[in-house]
């Protein structure tokens, strides 16, 4: 059973569509990553299926009381922005809005490498400290589905691999990630499938490799690339703009 599953969602702003009719499906034990140009919708897309948008046609999520929604999927907003001078491990701990766990609370410091922070104000953290810590909290949700906004957005690049190898490890536990990316080579390297939008359509679905070396993308992002297999996976790298 799906994890997620949109089918022809649209939502309009101002009058003016900004997702056009995208139906996708997010399945347990995958990481899907969502790509596109800034501005192709991605954001939108990824709220409207959490139900925060008003749109048109239908989000199995949405359907879901708010209740159950919030046992189903956690979400990671792009805002990075922490107002409270809590230590660490308690801003954590306020993912389990649905009853105390400590042991999922560990969990989800350990996986981003929080222990030495966990006792520390949230808000004396560097900028790329304080996204891992949000990280955690939306781990510390623990549910089947996470729902991720440029996750990797501000962290360095050992955070940033750290963060996508977790959201690996969430897929091989049979849970399911839908996280939008820019960087392509983080894509090319630990999704499963990608889906790719441009001006607030679906261009193109499928395995990752399939996606990246399609012509869409090298269309829509108007680069050229280069993308080669090594033993620590696919390597892909924009080299230059299409002439």
């Amino acid at each position: 059973m799906s994890l997620l599953r949109l089918e022809n969602m649209t939502v309009r702003r101002a009058g003016r569509v900004v997702v056009d009719s995208v139906s996708l499906a997010v399945e347990p034990g995958e990481v899907m990553g969502l790509i596109g140009p800034n501005g192709a919708g991605k954001t939108t897309l990824l709220r409207a299926a959490l139900g925060l948008l008003p749109h048109e046609g239908a989000s199995s999520l949405a359907a879901l009381p708010l209740r159950d929604r919030a046992r189903a999927a956690a979400f990671l907003p792009q805002a990075r922005d922490i107002a409270w001078a809590v230590p660490v491990a308690d801003l954590v701990a306020l993912g389990r809005a649905g009853g105390e766990d400590p042991a999922a609370v560990d969990r989800a410091i350990r996986r981003m490498d929080l222990d030495a922070f966990r006792d520390r104000p949230a808000t004396g953290l560097s900028g790329g400290e304080q996204a891992r810590v949000l990280i955690a909290r939306a781990l510390a949700q623990d549910t089947p589905l996470l729902i991720a906004d440029e996750p990797a957005a501000g962290l360095d690049p050992a955070a940033q691999i750290r963060t996508m190898q977790v959201f690996r490890d969430l897929a091989a536990e049979g849970r399911g990630v839908i996280a939008s990316i820019h960087d392509l080579g983080l894509a090319a390297r630990f999704c499963d499938r990608l889906a790719l939008m441009d001006q607030g359509r679906l261009v193109a679905t499928g395995p990752a490799r399939a996606v990246l070396e399609s012509p869409d993308l090298a269309r829509v992002f108007g680069i050229r690339i280069f993308i080669a297999e090594t033993g620590d996976g696919p390597v892909f790298q924009p080299v230059g703009l299409r002439r």
